[in-house]
């Protein structure tokens, strides 16, 4: 009997349009990265401690460049893909499988949060690596934006609307790691937290960075008297600098393709 098709939670129109104006805003000379330069960071230190140089690469979602010209510079080929591709990279959508398969590497930074079928996605990039091929998987987890969510709750009242993205746990990972048949599976969590002087700038922050609100059933905007709610329980939020403290959680996962295991689902 055929698994039910996965609920569809994000709008993949929506999701698309919301990377392609990451990348439009990620032009800006001042725009942030801090998301995904901590994860290129913390994936070179991963593979500098396990000792793994990678020969072919493909890297998703690295919007910084920084990881293709690393592994570059240790001799790997790498692929760079994105769901919206620019210049010198393949469009992917990683809920279909991978065309090319046979890689010593598989990083994803930044995408899987906001795929209808995470379980599929992972099954598609395990299926695309080499027999001890290593897969590292880095986004937005559960614990993240605190503070905006918050806010948003303070905002609608007893009407709340959906308008924050649902998260994955470090449990929740283990588990999908292991039932795609992954080998050694690994899940952690490790926070960032900014302090932000108004909430203009923190919701910046995030559409710059590719969090924006792409669910297939947005709330309703806010309107004016919403807005300014918002911004009343942002200020009242504040420390006696005038700041608020967001906390992002990045979730990884990391598995290897040691055994051709079959899935659990």
């Amino acid at each position: 009997m055929a698994s039910p098709p996965p609920p569809t939670i994000f709008a993949p129109a929506r999701r698309r349009a919301m990377r392609a104006r990451m990348r439009l805003l990620e032009r800006r000379a001042d725009a942030p990265r801090f998301l995904a330069e901590d994860m290129v960071d913390d994936l070179l230190d991963r593979l500098s401690f396990l000792r793994h140089q990678p020969r072919r690469a493909l890297v998703v979602g690295d919007t910084t460049g920084l990881l293709a010209a690393a592994l570059a510079a240790q001799g790997c080929a790498v692929v760079r893909a994105d769901p919206a591709p620019i210049a010198g990279e393949l469009p992917i959508d990683e809920e279909q499988p991978i065309s090319e398969p046979g890689f010593d590497l598989v990083a994803a930074l930044g995408t899987l949060a906001t795929v209808n079928d995470l379980p599929g996605a992972m099954l598609h990039i395990r299926r695309a690596l080499a027999p001890g091929g290593l897969a590292v998987l880095s986004f937005c987890g559960a614990g993240s934006v605190p503070a905006l969510r918050q806010i948003m709750a303070e905002t609608d009242g007893d009407r709340p609307a959906a308008r924050i993205h649902p998260q994955v746990d470090v449990r929740a990972g283990g588990d999908l790691l292991q039932r795609c048949g992954f080998a050694d599976p690994m899940s952690d969590s490790r926070t960032l937290d900014v302090r932000y002087r108004s909430l203009g700038r923190l919701v910046a922050d995030l559409r710059a960075q590719g969090l924006g609100n792409c669910l297939a059933r947005p709330g309703p905007a806010l309107g004016k008297a919403g807005a300014t709610r918002a911004h009343a329980a942002f200020a009242a939020m504040a420390d006696a600098e005038g700041r608020v403290s967001e906390r992002f959680a990045i979730l990884t996962l990391s598995g290897w393709n040691k055994a051709l295991r079959p899935p659990k689902f």
